[in-house]
């Protein structure tokens, strides 16, 4: 199958002279094209709030989100997943990665296992997908077959399918729940799409999964109110944010943290109401995890 007239396979005009350019020039073209990769998400806004609405709705329900993907899409895939349990302190279950080669792939390359569709569909099966959950099909020119075997067979089960590509829908039509589509355009090396199109896909999985995390309740005003508190590092963070939001000095807010089992979202919850930490995760669980939810609650009563 050619795939020459994919849009992330053409020559881009204004990189001809690759290798004739200077280490400064080289920088300012790919800042320049890298705009194009900003400018190509935006133009998809309305479809990535609607997988954001998508996916929210099917995790208020008990529902999943899949990533599946080959390559840099696959890559970058398991990393979003991989990085929402340490920020929102959530189930590992709740997003997960799906690469094709699995595990092995993420530092080796095993590009030739993504024309295996059938792969793809047992990836499907293998993990007990049903209704309530999203798979969301990452493939930079839209044709990987491993993809489309994973999307096919989730569709089958009922599970609501997303397809993201950097090609229009007239070079590779589907029949998908949604599609976003950023059209980068073509690469600055001719069909690296760990490039501009890598860089679209890492916005767009960081824009989707920090919103889904916002309307689950994982975050108040701006800060990460159930981050896993699970280094020094994360640790420092959860009682800075309580000093920020509860207006505490380090040794109180610390001491806070401790009492709260290190839940920054149970800690201020306490903090705001004085009540003790079992009342306080009863409010909290009755309120789905929404502190402001459970806090306007209290203040009503």
């Amino acid at each position: 199958m050619s795939r020459g007239h994919l849009l992330t396979e053409q020559a881009n005009p204004l990189s001809q002279n690759l290798d004739q350019l200077s280490p400064l020039e080289i920088v300012d073209l790919f800042n320049q094209e890298d705009a194009k990769a900003v400018a190509a998400v935006a133009a998809q806004r309305k479809n990535i709030a609607e997988a954001i609405a998508m996916i929210t709705a099917s995790m208020a329900n008990g529902g999943r989100l899949f990533y599946v993907g080959a390559g840099t899409s696959g890559r970058l895939g398991v990393l979003d997943a991989a990085e929402c349990p340490p920020t929102f302190c959530t189930n590992p279950e709740l997003v997960q990665g799906i690469i094709a080669g699995g595990n092995a792939a993420l530092v080796r390359s095993s590009e030739a296992l993504e024309d295996r569709e059938s792969d793809g569909a047992m990836a499907i099966s293998d993990r007990g997908i049903t209704n309530h959950d999203v798979v969301f099909g990452i493939t930079a020119g839209g044709t990987t077959p491993y993809v489309h075997g994973a999307l096919k067979q989730a569709q089958t089960l009922g599970a609501k399918t997303i397809f993201f590509a950097c090609v229009p829908a007239a070079q590779v039509p589907t029949s998908y729940d949604l599609e976003i589509r950023p059209l980068v355009g073509a690469e600055i090396l001719c069909g690296s799409t760990r490039l501009k199109a890598g860089t679209a896909t890492k916005l767009v999985l960081n824009t989707i999964s920090t919103a889904v995390m916002v309307g689950l309740g994982k975050v108040y005003g701006n800060r990460m109110v159930d981050v896993s508190v699970t280094n020094s590092k994360l640790r420092d963070r959860a009682t800075r944010i309580l000093m920020d939001l509860a207006a505490l000095d380090q040794p109180t807010a610390a001491n806070l943290l401790e009492q709260a089992k290190l839940s920054v979202k149970t800690a201020l919850f306490m903090h705001w109401t004085g009540l003790d930490l079992a009342v306080s995760e009863q409010y909290l669980a009755q309120h789905d995890g929404h502190l402001a939810d459970a806090l306007s609650a209290f203040r009503d009563q």
